[in-house]
């Protein structure tokens, strides 16, 4: 993180260095500001923050709009990088009771956590912020992929709190998943349906742990709320009446222009530039 804002530091306060770094825009392609994607963010009962998972404009604006959020009402987060069963672990570092290396033990943390969610969680833990572990495991995702979703009507009760209470609904029409057909070289049906099972979650999960007049913060991969589909369609059937925002994330040369096939996105498109430096 620290290399991370080293580069950020020349390229947002370098005297003399004009060359811009990212840049906002709404979904219908205006030129906006952090400002003002902070403004709405604060009027919002749920954000979704859609990012590249290793960008890291993306990760140093999670921490810093998670710090401009702190304040009068009650800040509450999650992440679709911890899973449900790893939640006794992630409470555990945060309340104390077990260290990095006790957590690094007891949940299945992503490969670039440290560099990529670590500031984060301890942000969290200093100020003594909940996370929710929002994602359902990876391995029942893996079985809807492999044999589909019938295959989940064989486990046991004792796991399926892991998941989203079943049946629950699914559209494979819906654009993003016909995109995920169409890319898959095997298993073309299962493959939106595993994607699906794991936005049902993460929406369950959030929905479930949101607290009326608090502000719940969301870390996701941007497909699994954009063009306002995924986490973003299941939170809509589960409750209509939410104020939900969301932000993506776009990585290319041009940040004077939105892309015309990114309008409509999301409330907010951060686009980065593509030589910015990936974290892996």
């Amino acid at each position: 993180m620290k290399n991370i804002l080293f580069i950020l530091s020349i390229f947002l306060c370098g005297e003399g260095f004009s060359q811009e770094a990212f840049a906002f825009f709404t979904q219908n392609g205006k030129r906006t500001s952090y400002r003002k994607l902070l403004r709405k963010s604060k009027k919002a009962d749920i954000v979704l923050f859609g990012e590249y998972h290793n960008n890291p404009i993306a990760h140093w604006l999670e921490v810093k709009l998670t710090k401009d959020l702190l304040g009068k009402r009650s800040l509450i987060l999650g992440a679709e990088m911890f899973e449900r069963d790893n939640q006794d672990a992630l409470d555990g570092y945060l309340e104390g009771t077990i260290d990095q290396k006790g957590l690094d033990t007891l949940a299945r943390l992503w490969k670039n956590y440290k560099t990529d969610y670590k500031p984060w969680v301890d942000l969290a833990k200093r100020e003594k912020l909940p996370i929710v572990a929002t994602n359902i495991p990876r391995k029942y995702a893996n079985l809807v992929y492999k044999k589909g979703l019938q295959a989940l009507d064989t486990l046991p009760s004792a796991e399926r709190k892991w998941i989203v209470s079943l049946p629950f609904p699914y559209d494979g029409k819906l654009s993003q998943y016909e995109k995920m057909k169409k890319m898959a070289r095997h298993n073309p049906e299962n493959l939106p349906m595993a994607q699906a099972i794991k936005d049902a979650t993460m929406a369950e999960s959030i929905e479930t742990h949101y607290k009326k007049g608090s502000l719940f913060l969301h870390l996701n991969g941007s497909y699994h709320s954009d063009f306002f589909q995924g986490i973003y369609w299941y939170l809509r059937r589960r409750n209509p009446n939410l104020k939900i925002l969301t932000i993506s994330t776009l990585s290319q040369s041009n940040l004077k222009k939105l892309p015309s096939e990114a309008y409509g996105q999301a409330d907010f498109i951060l686009v980065v530039d593509e030589d910015m430096t990936g974290s892996y």
